[in-house]
């Protein structure tokens, strides 16, 4: 073949990046290639779309299958190369004239063939130094996977760790604000306790900033650790292929032992201290609130994972409901204009559940079980993630960081002020109020499950 030929043939073959064969090769939108291993390493923000390293183009995508054509022709290159070496007068076995052909695992040497059946070696694991070399640097992209896996979540973490972080203070002081409203609604006698709260919730607040920084910090060093390995990983795959061989022993062993002991986001916790008297004041504007018959009959009883609600009913005859996976909206039959308003819900061990109070228009563009968004949405949610919970407001989205409720959650409507807010009624203790709500009349109860 031509030189020139060949080495235009070669260059397809090379990442631009590293400049060497590729390995585990990925095409982009923009129609250019490059190791996988080199993208990754390059591609400085996960969360950011990256652009490509030719032609600046961004790419859309992050999940990029194996070029499996190119992968092909850069391994059989890379075993034109190794033959070329191995054809040298120096890689001649010096007893047989033979070329070393074979690789032994135990002694990690080079033999001939007939070297390799001698009594010395007999015993030894043998195998063809083209294929040793393949399955090796295979071993060592499916760790560089499972490495590039690790590093996307402690990725995702460190941002969640950082973003808390950021609003943290922001949230205690919130808190407080509204731990404050709601005693200075009670009788004067309860100025101890509210002290007591209110400092309590503080100090709570400054040890759990403190935390998220140290937890920030070990995300951050694991972070450097696992791109580090990452790179370790890619510098061997690239080796020339007796050196690869040669040189790969305990670097899987390493490999492993960085992927224990991944930090884990902090599952924070900023409960507050029971408010005394708190359901006997709110019970002053108790209203029973009542489904649509249809609703309540087709979307609350049979669908959805709510295991149980209770509206405007005893606890012992509170209707159950099976599991599946779909979800519902259902809508009380009051209508709220103006004054204050307070009802509960009995939601038990259940998960996935939201209910508060809506406008028209929300109601408008949800009539086909479809959350449509949050304007207009005043409601708390709890969320079931993997194995835990969590709970969040609406306009805005914010999450809260209080121990999920398991008997019965209250809502208060005070149109007048402007505000909802949540109770857990088994603890007595105040969930959130929403404050400054943009109400737009009529409003109306809402109860949802929902499949998330």
């Amino acid at each position: 073949m031509n030189s020139e030929i060949l080495q235009a043939f070669q260059r397809e073959l090379t990442c631009p990046i590293c400049m060497n064969y590729f390995i585990d090769p990925i095409t982009i939108d923009c129609g250019h290639s490059f190791c996988r291993p080199c993208f990754y390493l390059n591609w400085q923000d996960i969360s950011i779309l990256t652009q490509c390293f030719e032609c600046i183009k961004t790419t859309q995508h992050r999940n990029f299958k194996t070029n499996i054509r190119l992968k092909k022709m850069a391994s059989l290159a890379r075993k034109a190369s190794l033959w070329q070496f191995l054809s040298s007068e120096e890689q001649m076995c010096g007893i047989h004239r033979e070329t070393k052909k074979m690789f032994c695992e135990v002694d990690k040497s080079l033999l001939c063939l007939l070297c390799s059946s001698s009594q010395e070696h007999r015993d030894h694991k043998h195998c063809p130094i083209d294929w040793a070399a393949e399955e090796h640097r295979e071993n060592l992209l499916k760790k560089m996977e499972s490495l590039w896996e690790k590093a996307c979540e402690n990725h995702r973490n460190l941002n969640m760790e950082t973003t808390r972080t950021r609003y943290w203070k922001d949230y205690v002081n919130l808190r407080l604000e509204a731990i404050r409203a709601e005693y200075q609604k009670m009788p004067a006698l309860h100025h101890e306790e509210e002290k007591h709260n209110l400092e309590m919730l503080k100090k709570k607040g400054k040890d759990i900033f403190h935390q998220l920084h140290l937890s920030k910090a070990k995300m951050d060093h694991r972070r450097q650790i696992l791109r580090g390995m990452y790179a370790e990983l890619k510098k061997m795959c690239h080796k020339p292929d007796v050196e690869l061989l040669q040189g790969f022993g305990d670097i899987l062993h390493r490999s492993e032992s960085v992927l224990l002991h991944m930090p884990q986001p902090l599952n924070l916790e900023l409960s507050a201290g029971p408010i005394t008297g708190l359901r006997d004041r709110l019970n002053q504007f108790r209203v029973d609130i009542t489904l649509h018959h249809d609703e309540a009959n087709s979307h609350i009883f049979q669908y959805g994972d709510l295991r149980i609600i209770c509206i405007g009913c005893d606890h012992q005859n509170a209707p159950h409901t099976t599991a599946t996976p779909t979800s519902f909206l259902a809508w009380g039959t009051q209508t709220f204009t103006s004054g204050k308003y307070y009802w509960e819900v009995y939601v038990g061990d259940s998960w996935n559940w939201a209910f508060g109070v809506c406008n028209k228009f929300w109601k408008e563009n949800n009539q086909n079980d479809n959350i449509y968004g949050e304007e207009g949405l005043f409601s708390l949610a709890c969320v079931k993630n993997d194995i835990q919970f969590s709970l969040f407001t609406t306009s805005p989205l914010t999450l809260q960081y209080v121990p999920r409720p398991t008997s019965h959650v209250g809502l208060f409507l005070d149109c007048e002020a402007g505000t909802v807010s949540f109770v857990d009624v088994n603890q007595s203790s105040l969930i959130y109020t929403i404050p400054n709500c943009s109400f737009s009349p009529p409003l109306r109860p809402i109860f949802c499950c929902i499949h998330l």
